[in-house]
């Protein structure tokens, strides 16, 4: 961002503090209500380690002690509040717009972003999440704004940066979004990988200030103002006019007061400006840089930059409220107007069944494949319908699997097959895990005790079923939650489709699309229809997985190959290989896969030529030894056959596809219509409630409105 304007002439206090408290509610009501303002935000970027937990707490003016990667974008709705001595936090729930209790404690703060975070992250598996956590703050010394910030965390997946980095781009597109690009002071400007994504977010950095972190450990390295000036020009790497500022927040204070620590960062503040006159031969270029050296020049140069952006977006802000608010009001009137007219609530429901049964055929029409709505409009890519579901990657592969049209946009039944396709390519990468000596030399012992004659082919079969079990058991609970969310999405589609049916034919059925509350009430029975079949899908596909996993089943699937012709695809392929029954499939690995023709007979002298051989590789590996180097990798080449026809297998069988869409198909009506299962009272209930939450909307939207337009913006 260019050099920090002059200070402005104070404008009357009580203006100012008018300005405040409008933003204050605005902020506070686009939050409860749901409604996208374009008012100022700020967008915290930065890696692991650079202080961003600290820069969060530093601005709000209180501790809450998290210094825990979130690995979920954290939203801080700061709200100034002259009134709140002590700050004030309360967590929007996770699944409503409604804030909970109020919390003091920095301790129960951070415990609880600590537990949604494992909470949500264990229910969709993933190691990040695109699905914010939402505090509101109000404290005397918070600046007027929303803050989002997304921490990292050690030990992470493989695909998570670039994850992290989508989710980013994400946040921190929109143009009224400031955003705080954060990078410790040990970091070089060469490689820096998040200066990279903030010139590709904020090319001329108009939007964006840059802070260098943790100032204080770089200060020892300064010996000659050339030093510090090289520094904090950042030549080469910064158009001139642009100048990091550079922070030093006390870190480990224990337990203080919050006043103490505000008071301990003026002083660090002091502390570094002493040391960069005194003990740097030369001092700096104070005139230059001076403006820049310290947490409270940042906190200066925000709030003006805040300020500004407040009058500027003020204009925007009042027409956009008061069109919302004639909108609220025209929709208000209308449900008025139906409310009087229609007092027959059979014909209410006559209207209802009509409504869902629209829905319910646009539904199956979008499984069974149409362009309407448009998919470039309404569709996903895949890397764009991974962020939206905030499904993580696949577990266990740590190249990005990419199936045929995944840079298109797709919707309902092609979304939901090339979802399946990535499925089939996420378990075509996976191949036998390495297995230790001590595990073969294990497996091989118990079953010589036994007296069983298959040593090595039984250790072999046990090995590649313990593989099946753990590699591909995590892809199959992620493959049914991308189907999930393909199947949740077609609702939004399918209400299009009804809108755009309607305003074509303009029928004369009353339509419950008006209804929001009786909209919401279907969209949470579909929800929880489609939440229930993921539910009931991985039970079904974990069942095929025990089945082909079981002794039983693979002693009927046939004879081990010849072990120099292990099954697996092929090298330059082994992340795009098609399902099986995709044209262009090689039909040299289709000879290969487990035979269904299989008589008894032919199966049983297999069988018999398969333990003669292993029969005479018993004594390799029953020495003292635990087994010689041949016996070791003729039981691992064994191993990877069977792994890869457990795995063929379980694809034929074609689940979860199957799983998912003949329930899908049955029940989908009984699901909708269950709406209708409710009493007359309660039915009206519904329909009455839309009228109330309207209502509320008019109310708050009309005092913001009637807030702004009795400022003066300079």
């Amino acid at each position: 961002m260019p050099p920090p304007p002059p200070t402005s002439i104070p404008r009357d206090a009580a203006e100012l503090q008018a300005q405040f408290e409008a933003y204050s509610r605005l902020h506070a009501a686009a939050a409860a209500l749901g409604e996208k303002l374009p008012i100022p935000e700020i967008v915290v970027i930065g890696g692991l380690s650079d202080g961003k937990s600290s820069l969060m707490e530093a601005l709000l003016g209180f501790r809450f002690n998290l210094r825990e990667g979130t690995r979920r974008p954290l939203v801080v709705h700061m709200v100034h509040d002259p009134t709140a001595v002590e700050p004030r936090c309360r967590f929007q729930e996770e699944d409503s717009e409604e804030y909970g209790s109020p919390m003091e404690a920095a301790t129960a703060i951070a415990d609880l972003i600590k537990q949604r975070t494992v909470s949500h992250l264990g229910k969709i598996n993933a190691a990040v999440s695109s699905k914010p956590i939402v505090m509101r703050a109000e404290y005397a010394t918070a600046p007027i704004s929303s803050s989002s910030t997304l921490q990292a965390k050690r030990d992470e997946p493989e695909g998570t940066p670039e994850e992290i980095k989508s989710m980013v781009k994400k946040l921190a597109s929109p143009s009224h979004r400031l955003l705080l690009f954060l990078q410790q002071s040990s970091v070089q400007w060469n490689s820096s990988i998040w200066l990279h994504t903030i010139k590709d977010i904020d090319p001329t950095f108009r939007r964006t200030m840059i802070v260098i972190s943790k100032f204080d450990n770089r200060l020892k390295e300064f010996s000659a103002r050339r030093d510090v000036d090289s520094f904090l020009g950042a030549s080469g790497y910064l158009a001139d006019n642009i100048h990091p500022f550079c922070v030093a927040i006390p870190m480990d204070m224990g337990t203080i007061s919050n006043k103490e620590f505000r008071r301990r960062i003026s002083q660090e503040d002091t502390i570094v400006l002493r040391h960069l006159r005194n003990m740097v031969e030369g001092g700096f270029d104070e005139e230059k840089y001076g403006s820049y050296i310290g947490f409270s020049c940042l906190k200066k140069c925000l709030e003006s930059e805040l300020d500004k952006r407040y009058k500027e977006a003020a204009p925007a802000t009042l027409a956009l409220l008061e069109q919302r608010c004639t909108e609220v009001s025209m929709d208000l009137a209308r449900l008025d107007s139906k409310l009087k007219a229609t007092s027959d609530v059979s014909q209410l429901r006559r209207s209802a069944t009509f409504y869902i049964n629209s829905i319910w055929t646009h539904l199956r029409a979008l499984l069974d494949g149409t362009i309407d709505p448009v998919p470039g409009t309404w569709g996903y890519t895949t890397d764009e319908e991974q962020f939206h579901s905030g499904i993580g990657s696949w577990p266990g592969i740590n190249m990005p699997v990419k199936p045929a049209n995944s840079t298109l946009r797709l919707h309902g039944g092609a979304a939901f097959e090339r979802v399946m396709n990535e499925f089939h390519c996420a378990i075509y990468s996976m191949n036998c895990p390495q297995v230790s000596r001590e595990k073969v030399a294990e497996i091989l012992l118990a079953h010589a005790g036994r007296g069983v004659s298959s040593g090595l082919t039984e250790a072999a079969a046990e090995i590649a079923r313990a593989g099946v079990r753990s590699s591909l058991a995590p892809l199959i609970d992620i493959a049914c939650d991308r189907l999930a969310f393909v199947l949740q999405n077609l609702f939004d589609l399918a209400m299009e489709r009804h809108r755009r049916k309607e305003s074509q034919y303009q029928h004369n059925v009353e339509d419950m699309g008006g209804y929001v509350d009786f909209r919401a009430s279907l969209r949470c029975s579909y929800n929880m229809f489609v939440k229930e079949l993921s539910k009931q899908c991985k039970q079904i596909v974990r069942h095929h997985l025990d089945s082909v996993t079981s002794p039983t089943d693979l002693s009927d699937s046939g004879s081990v190959q010849d072990e120099s012709h292990e099954h697996v695809p092929p090298k330059d392929q082994q992340h795009m290989t098609p399902p099986h029954d995709l044209p262009g499939h090689d039909g040299e690995e289709k000879g290969n896969e487990i035979p269904n023709d299989v008589g008894p007979r032919k199966r049983h002298a297999r069988m018999e030529a398969c333990t003669g051989r292993n029969h005479h590789n018993n004594g390799i590996i029953g020495a003292d030894d635990m087994g010689s180097k041949s016996g070791y990798s003729t039981i691992c080449v064994m191993s990877a056959q069977f792994f890869a026809k457990m795995r063929d297998v379980l694809i034929e069988r074609n689940v979860p596809s199957s799983g998912f869409l003949t329930s899908w198909r049955k029940n989908l009506s009984w699901a909708l219509f269950e709406v209708l299962a409710v009493d007359d009272e309660k039915f009206m209930h519904i329909i009455r409630n839309e009228h109330q939450s309207l209502l509320k909307r008019q109310e708050i939207l009309q005092s913001c409105l009637n807030d702004f337009k009795d400022i003066s913006w300079p």
